[in-house]
């Protein structure tokens, strides 16, 4: 797809939504089965997706962690927004990666200190891009890309969870 073909895409969704707002919302969803020792299959939309543990931690190795999909979560959606928004703006990106990296401490997981969180404390991470932007459209994109991203919007944002326990 070319650069032409984002920013169609930009416009036409825009036009979309504008004159059919009840298209506005969208829901998303997952299915979760614990299937063997500590790993999960889950099912979005058409995909199957694999969640485990390491064998350190008593399981078999055979897909990520369910903090490590919520690393690749944020990298992959910042590098979406990232075209998109490139496109879209009009700023030249021949090329975006990301990488980041979740900071925790064990002790919240395992209960032992409830002042420390079971999840990241803190993520970090590095955006590459190849871009003949100068500086200032650079910035400009960060700030709309950071503004614009669902999963970073996720993360720093609380947002309202409800998940009720069902007797089978």
């Amino acid at each position: 797809m070319t650069i032409k073909d984002f920013k169609e895409i930009w416009d036409q969704k825009r036009e979309i939504l504008s004159a059919n707002p009840d298209k506005c919302a969208v829901k998303v969803k997952a299915d979760s089965r614990l299937v063997d020792g500590f790993m999960s299959r889950v099912k979005a939309r058409e995909f199957d997706i694999v969640v485990d543990q390491n064998k350190g931690m008593g399981g078999t190795d055979q897909g990520p962690r369910p903090g490590e999909y919520v690393l690749a979560a944020l990298a992959a959606c910042h590098e979406v927004t990232y075209r998109l928004y490139a496109d879209a703006l009009g700023i030249p990106l021949e090329e975006v990666s990301v990488s980041v990296t979740g900071h925790s401490d064990a002790r919240g997981f395992f209960g032992m200190d409830d002042s420390v969180r079971a999840g990241f404390s803190h993520i970090t991470g590095e955006i590459k891009v190849q871009t003949s932007a100068s500086d200032q459209e650079l910035e400009r994109l960060r700030q709309a890309v950071n503004q614009h991203c669902p999963v970073l919007d996720d993360l720093r944002n609380p947002v309202s969870v409800e998940l009720n326990l069902v007797r089978k």
